[in-house]
């Protein structure tokens, strides 16, 4: 199967007839001096009329300043909805991100497990974010020449991701950081439902200019999904075919704390790697069945983890853990 990836890819993609068209694009950073990170997405829902806005801040102090909205929208010209702009200057290359309003102000980031109070519960603070992402490693995905989702099972028709570094200022009410450290970015395009995979591990980690990866497990329901990912390492992408994900868990709700990941390239390179999660964040999505009427309930857990190689080498990035929520627990927990 073939991979079609272009520098118009960077732009936006004509809008497909399915319902739950999406588009999207994501960006994530940590800066280790000031020990600021946070990621960025905006996800166009045009055939639904809104697109998903999210910033999520993690702040030196151990707060999370959040906002999420589905802001309206009636086309799918543009990544610029409830305050949040994303621009392409140079494909592939540089990428500039700007977010003008307000994010709620979490002392405790696991409220956000229910919104709703969450967001009335909680103090808010003007915000502004200026940063320039630019280029460290080569291109990861792109658009597949075959199909290579079941119906009902999509989740991005194409989808590319890549190492960057990211300089700018995050400012949250009186407090502003001048920023300068390192990421991932992604962007996708087609049909989407939070619910399509049963489960998922996607990690990144970023260690400087030398260094960085990318793993990924997706679990399905009635199969075993897939594993694969990308490390970036000697100036050159090695494409990672096998992935291995344990997970140490915390408290009630069982939110991921620790993660033990051996990820294998076809060459046959190995990495092990060992995260510590400094700080979490569980968002959630919801929808109903069209078919019982049920509503499904998807958990999202976002959490800044500091990344630790056996050979000593530390990086930071984000783990993100997607569950389907089963009497009040995530599916993967076994995994």
């Amino acid at each position: 199967m073939g991979v079609r990836l272009e520098p118009h890819d960077e732009y936006m993609h004509e809008l497909g007839p399915e319902p739950n068209f999406n588009e999207s694009m994501y960006f994530n950073l940590y800066d280790p001096a000031q020990k600021v990170g946070g990621f960025f997405r905006c996800g166009n829902r045009a055939n639904e009329g809104y697109a998903e806005m999210t910033v999520c801040l993690y702040l030196p102090d151990g707060r999370v300043g959040f906002m999420f909205k589905r802001a309206e929208i009636d086309s799918n010209d543009a990544f610029d909805a409830g305050g949040i702009r994303f621009e392409v200057i140079e494909p592939f290359e540089r990428l500039d991100v700007t977010y003008t309003g307000k994010v709620v102000l979490l002392d405790d980031p696991l409220q956000m497990a229910d919104p709703k109070t969450a967001f009335t519960s909680n103090p808010y603070e003007a915000c502004e974010v200026r940063i320039q992402y630019s280029r460290v490693s080569d291109m990861f995905g792109g658009e597949p020449d075959e199909p290579h989702e079941a119906p009902g099972e999509e989740f991005a028709k194409g989808h590319y991701e890549q190492l960057v570094a990211g300089t700018g200022t995050i400012r949250v009410g009186d407090q502003e950081w001048a920023v300068d450290g390192y990421g991932l970015r992604d962007h996708s395009w087609g049909p989407r439902y939070w619910q399509a995979p049963w489960y998922y591990r996607w990690l990144t980690a970023n260690f400087g200019p030398d260094f960085g990866f990318m793993a990924s497990r997706v679990a399905r329901r009635d199969g075993e999904g897939t594993r694969g990912g990308f490390a970036w390492e000697d100036g050159k992408l090695h494409l990672v075919n096998h992935v291995t994900v344990e997970t140490d868990w915390t408290g009630e709700d069982s939110y991921h704390r620790q993660v033990r990941a051996v990820l294998r390239s076809r060459e046959g390179r190995e990495w092990k790697v060992t995260g510590e999660v400094i700080n979490l964040i569980p968002l959630r999505n919801r929808r109903e069945d069209p078919n019982t009427g049920e509503m499904l309930v998807t958990r999202i857990s976002e959490g800044m983890t500091r990344w630790v190689l056996e050979d000593g080498r530390e990086g930071y990035g984000l783990s993100e853990y997607l569950d389907q929520i089963i009497d009040g627990q995530p599916v993967g927990i076994a995994e």
